[in-house]
């Protein structure tokens, strides 16, 4: 089904209706999730919020809410794609064909004869035209099924339907600028996609803000405001000390290549060319000397665009709630992410679903800095076992992919048993690798890693990633790459995830050579 109008054919068919939320474990669904329901409790719409990890807990919720279900998007067969004989009917020559059986003992024969070679042009380029209409409607639906790749942000879509509904609020809007940015920060779209997005939400900020410029509580302690920010690139940074973000920000690292001697010595080279006194740099952003960091992004610009880091900063947004918490939405997809995943033994999924969803809040941001230090933890442990995975050469080049496998015993290897933060470990070891490695061919491959899910019950979670480069359309094909390879190695899997390229298996899955050579041959298809 497809929704021309998302006021008319959505919101206005389920605004008398009591509606179930179905939530994925995803920061962007979790911010679309928050503006759904500031508009339900606008409009007093009954709603039940149902987390849903994958496909298992999808159709587990629906055959216990669906006496309430009224609308349903529903994927056919088909995807919608109509075929030829859908959109365009051969009617008239259905009719030149009965006429010429009519008219045959009348017409003269010269001049039916004619008439006969026009109505069969006209058939042969009808048949041209069916043929090249049925070959492209083929190449669609290959392209959609076999590879996977992310569209407009969910959250900027229904923030779009609040605008419509002239109902749009700042936290609104603050939602739809994190759901934007965990897009980017999961590098799920491309860099000209994010920067045409974020003007998009450039221009409601600027509307807010000027909507806003007389109201008597702009100045109030409970007060929100947010700003267009060209900012740098070190996660974190404005909650953790300037040195520690350095080192365990992706861009930067692998920039300086911090796993290596080298690395750490122009790391040391970089500060001193920037004059930041090492006490500075290593203690607590907040607690740096204001002369330091009134200048503090141009000096860093500066020095990284001598280092090769032209690309240091980024358009993006941040926040003032009252006159004390600043943060980035960079640092809100962080510790979301962190408090989502969080690997605390008390804690079910519904609870750090629960938790993420409130760190979103401004009201809670006690949860939020509790999320900043998981996030924190997150990001040291990702930087170590990159460091620890390129020194020992874990990282094997298979044919037309590379390969990792992280064994049990890896420090921090629970961790990673979660999708986001294993995706986003195969996304900075495979930009670590490329910097490294010296073999050309390997910088074009892309990437499967995988990590224990439960030890005792002997499954793992793989991850495929497309290869890394700056004109990447981010189109995944690792999903239908998997499927194959565990149906011709006979192992059993999961493919639970929404996020395809994502699966669980178990451990044979990936025992000999049987899932190199059907991966292999789905990458060369």
């Amino acid at each position: 089904m497809f929704i021309a109008d998302i006021r008319k054919d959505f919101y206005e068919v389920v605004a008398n209706q009591r509606v179930v939320l179905l939530v994925a474990p995803d920061i962007d669904a979790l911010c679309a999730c928050k503006i759904l329901q500031a508009l339900f409790h606008c409009d007093q719409i009954q709603y039940t919020l149902v987390p849903v990890t994958g496909w298992q807990d999808l159709g587990t919720a629906f055959l216990e809410h669906k006496e309430q279900i009224k609308l349903l998007i529903k994927q056919d067969d088909d995807l919608g794609v109509p075929s030829y004989d859908d959109i365009f009917r051969d009617e008239d020559e259905e009719g030149e064909d009965s006429g010429n059986e009519s008219d045959e003992g009348s017409e003269p024969s010269g001049k039916r004869r004619r008439f006969d070679e026009g109505a069969v042009e006209r058939r042969i380029e009808r048949q041209r035209a069916k043929r090249e209409w049925e070959a492209r409607r083929r190449e669609i639906l290959f392209d959609y099924e076999q590879y996977e790749y992310h569209g407009t942000s969910a959250a900027m879509m229904f923030f779009e339907l609040a605008w419509v509904l002239t109902k749009d609020t700042k936290d609104m809007l603050w939602w739809a600028i994190i759901g934007l940015t965990d897009q980017w920060v999961h590098d799920k779209i491309t860099n000209m996609k994010y920067v045409t997005d974020i003007a998009t939400m450039q221009r409601h900020v600027s509307r807010h803000n000027h909507r806003n410029e007389d109201e008597e509580n702009s100045l109030s302690i409970d007060c929100m405001r947010i700003s267009f920010e060209y900012d740098l690139r070190l996660t974190l940074y404005q909650h953790w000390s300037l040195y520690e973000s350095i080192c365990n920000s992706c861009y930067t690292s692998c920039s300086f290549k911090l796993w290596t001697l080298n690395g750490q010595k122009k790391l040391q080279e970089f500060l001193a060319d920037m004059g930041l006194p090492l006490k500075q740099v290593r203690q607590k952003f907040n607690s740096m000397d204001m002369s330091i960091k009134e200048n503090l992004r141009d000096v860093i610009e500066e020095s990284s665009n001598k280092y090769g880091m032209k690309d240091i900063r980024i358009q993006t947004f941040g926040v003032h709630f009252g006159f004390k918490n600043r943060f980035l939405a960079s640092d809100m997809v962080h510790a979301t992410a962190a408090l989502l995943e969080s690997a605390e033994k008390d804690d079910s999924e519904t609870d750090t679903f629960i938790k993420a969803l409130d760190a979103l809040s401004r009201s809670n941001i006690d949860r939020l800095h509790s999320g900043i230090e998981l996030a924190k933890k997150k990001l040291i442990a990702i930087q170590q076992t990159v460091a620890s995975c390129i020194c020992t050469n874990l990282i094997l080049s298979q044919g037309p992919f590379l390969y990792c496998y992280l064994m049990e015993g890896t420090p921090d290897v629970k961790l990673f048993s979660k999708p986001m933060a294993l995706t986003l470990l195969c996304k900075y070891l495979l930009k670590a690798f490329v910097l490294s490695t010296r073999n050309k061919r390997c910088k074009l491959l892309p990437l499967v890693i995988a990590a224990p899910k439960d030890v005792e019950k002997g499954t793992v979670i793989v991850v495929g990633i497309p290869p890394e480069s700056e004109t990447s359309d981010k189109k995944n094909f690792f999903g239908r790459a998997f499927e194959k390879a565990a149906e011709s190695t006979s192992s059993r899997t999961l493919h639970d995830h929404f996020d395809t390229s994502t699966n669980n298996a178990e451990n044979r899955f990936l025992d000999g050579k049987l899932f190199l050579k059907y991966t292999e041959r789905e990458h060369c298809e």
